[in-house]
């Protein structure tokens, strides 16, 4: 294995052109990353655990995506409804973890928008919907209960735990 100094690897290395941060903006960067953000396997954790999680779940989707499938226990508050249901749904003394359908819809970040400059505490749930249902975890439609398998790619098929 031969060994590049960092100047040679930035020349040649587009991961590299740009440094990494300094440790300290690291650490201040990922920490506030996770101030914001929580993940479906920490969410599905905490409300699997019983009891009162300190939070709660809110699904700012549309009544049609909702009845199509939505995490156990959740609210539904939809984006749109929000500056004028918050206050009677929601203690502003209990964070919010918001979520809407995946990685490639940001209305779970319109919705923790929302809800912050109503005063709300308040987290995105990375993976939505999606990855809710992907990760195996049960949920409901207007039908009833539902669960799939997990899928290999998003979380360990034989273990609980990914590791993370």
């Amino acid at each position: 294995m031969v060994m590049t100094s960092p100047t040679t690897a930035t020349a040649v290395n587009s991961v590299l052109r740009v440094p990494p941060a300094s440790p300290a903006a690291a650490a201040a960067y990922f920490g506030a990353s996770l101030a914001f953000h929580a993940d479906v396997s920490d969410v599905a954790s905490a409300l699997a655990a019983g009891g009162d999680p300190g939070f709660v779940v809110v699904d700012s989707r549309s009544t049609a995506s909702w009845d199509q499938g939505h995490v156990p226990g959740a609210l539904h508050l939809p984006l749109a409804l929000i500056p004028e249901q918050a206050a009677a749904l929601l203690d502003p003394s209990v964070p919010v973890v918001t979520y809407c359908w995946g990685p490639g819809c940001n209305g779970a970040t319109r919705a923790a928008l929302a809800l912050a400059q109503l005063g709300y505490h308040v987290k995105e749930m990375l993976g939505g919907f999606e990855y809710w249902a992907r990760e195996g975890f049960a949920f409901e439609t207007w039908e009833g209960g539902e669960q799939r398998a997990a899928d290999p790619l998003t979380a360990p098929v034989d273990d609980a735990d990914c590791g993370c």
